[in-house]
């Protein structure tokens, strides 16, 4: 029993190395200076996977998959995240697998600092179609140092009170080999892989 704890302790901050380290987007110099801007971090989209904290802020409770993603955030604090397909997978009640069970709308934070880093800046909600689509577009502060950055998406309640609109996170910057080459990586012409 120890050593599948330790497999699953090393999984999670292998993937949270990884997302550290995030893909180039096809830039070739990874710092994506876009225009003059001081830098940007680019990366693509995974699901989030339960009992998993970063920069304090929980996982659902259920695994979600995410057909196809893309998440960066500027210098300037521009940050955008699209996703397609982002949906509950095995391990959520069966009748919610392939669907996007009650969640209508997300937001996007920005962590600074990694698994223990903290919550900079975060976005409105914007909706999540039935079919698992969004497109989150907002401006948040980014500290001069953004060391480790990850980028959440998570469930928005607009219900709720202002200041507690945000709930856990049900996807994440990163890559997931087994959902394809892992890479997210444009060719030279531009076309995603």
């Amino acid at each position: 029993m120890r050593a599948n704890h330790w497999i699953k302790i090393g999984s999670i901050g292998i993937l949270l190395s990884i997302t550290a380290l995030a893909d180039h987007g096809g830039n070739k110099n990874n710092n994506g200076n876009n225009a003059g801007d001081n830098g940007s971090f680019e990366s693509s989209v995974v699901g989030s996977v339960p009992q998993t904290t970063i920069g304090g802020v929980a996982s659902g409770g259920a695994p979600w998959i995410v057909a196809e993603g893309r998440a960066s955030v500027s210098g300037s604090g521009k940050l955008e995240v699209r996703v397609q397909g982002l949906l509950l997978t095995t391990g959520a009640p069966p009748n919610l697998v392939g669907t996007v069970g009650p969640v209508q709308m997300v937001a996007a934070s920005l962590v600074c600092g990694g698994s223990g880093g903290a919550v900079v800046g975060s976005t409105d909600g914007v909706p999540l179609s039935p079919a698992g689509n969004a497109q989150i577009e907002g401006i948040v502060t980014v500290p001069a140092t953004c060391m480790a950055p990850v980028i959440l998406v998570r469930v928005f309640n607009s219900s709720a009170a202002p200041g507690s609109q945000l709930g856990p996170f049900i996807a994440l910057t990163g890559f997931n080999m087994a959902a394809g080459n892992g890479t997210g990586h444009d060719d030279e012409d531009g076309v995603h892989k």
